[in-house]
């Protein structure tokens, strides 16, 4: 922006999220391999499909972290300690935040909660619950994409309190491994010297369980999947049918991850944007990699972060993993 432009111009400059959004699905349409960013697929319609994904007998992810987390959160909490601000990114309904805070009443309760989502009218609903559920406890939402959130809005009175950064899921597993490490060391520097990260992260297993996972029986990930371009139809005027494209996932084991695709089921041109956009039988477009790690993946990705795993929760069969990272 050039120097000396007034605060009118200054703000006409600034390119709108529709805008930005235009750009980043185009820019990802435009390359080969084709691909969309996985933030995507949470729009309303796509959160609630995601919500009956987790309830499937296929997938195993969320019932087996939140089974880690009810049979150890006293030991998080503890690690946690009274007085520290808690910072959830990508909070939801933060649900699994509470069987923590559970563990944390009276005078172990934590100086304040910050759930961070880019929906602030979910933010300001979970907030009100949570500050009925905990009045000892404050509760500071912030309505931003945490990917992007470069400073943390925070009263004055708890710049000196400890800050343990809370990212449970696989979330992690959804950014390649350099992107992964440099989030990380994002977090890291939010907590600060003393802080901590509590990180989930899926662990390796047999691809069966994978493929199962990501290709249920209902078909309530191909249909996930498939919403991604209805939201790009809606919010950019583009011309998918997205039953023309197939919901294709498979567990790459070479890469250690499981990648989805939406396959072109025939030579088709589409509308993106006002952008024509030409599909070849069979081309893809890349939705999302979700990375599975060993320990070995998991300690090096602390290392080159320049953190370390001080503490680590899993279940009995070791499909999942929850770790306390701190610095070197």
């Amino acid at each position: 922006m050039a120097a000396g432009a007034d605060a009118d111009t200054a703000a006409e400059l600034q390119p709108t999220p529709a805008a930005m959004l235009r750009e980043e699905v185009l820019a990802g349409l435009r390359r080969k391999p084709r691909s969309l960013p996985a933030r995507l697929f949470y729009d309303s319609r796509g959160a609630a499909l995601f919500d009956a994904i987790t309830r499937l007998d296929e997938y195993y992810l969320t019932r087996t972290e939140l089974a880690i987390l009810h049979d150890n959160a006293a030991s998080m909490a503890a690690r946690i300690g009274a007085g520290s601000v808690i910072l959830e990114y990508g909070s939801g309904e933060a649900e699994k935040i509470r069987l923590v805070l559970d563990r944390m009443r009276g005078a172990a309760a934590p100086a304040a909660y910050v759930p961070i989502d880019v929906s602030a009218a979910q933010l300001e609903r979970i907030a009100a619950e949570l500050r009925e559920a905990y009045p000892e406890i404050a509760i500071i939402p912030i309505a931003a994409d945490y990917t992007a959130l470069e400073e943390l809005p925070l009263p004055p009175e708890l710049a000196a309190a400890r800050r343990v950064a809370f990212f449970p899921g696989s979330t992690i597993g959804n950014l390649h491994p350099p992107e992964a490490r440099d989030f990380l060391k994002r977090l890291a520097a939010s907590c600060g010297r003393d802080g901590a990260i509590i990180l989930g992260a899926d662990l390796r297993k047999d691809p069966d369980i994978l493929h199962a996972a990501y290709n249920d029986r209902e078909g309530l990930t191909a249909e996930f999947n498939r919403n991604i371009l209805v939201r790009i139809n809606r919010e950019l005027g583009a011309t998918f049918d997205p039953e023309s494209f197939r919901h294709y996932a498979y567990y790459n084991p070479v890469a250690g991850r499981v990648e989805m695709h939406l396959v072109s089921l025939h030579d088709q041109l589409v509308s993106v944007a006002g952008e024509c956009i030409a599909f070849e039988r069979g081309e893809s477009i890349w939705t999302e990699s979700s990375y599975k790690y060993t320990r070995r993946d998991l300690d090096e990705l602390a290392r080159q972060a320049g953190l370390v795993i001080a503490d680590r929760w899993s279940d009995s069969e070791e499909m999942f993993a929850v770790m306390w990272l701190v610095g070197h």
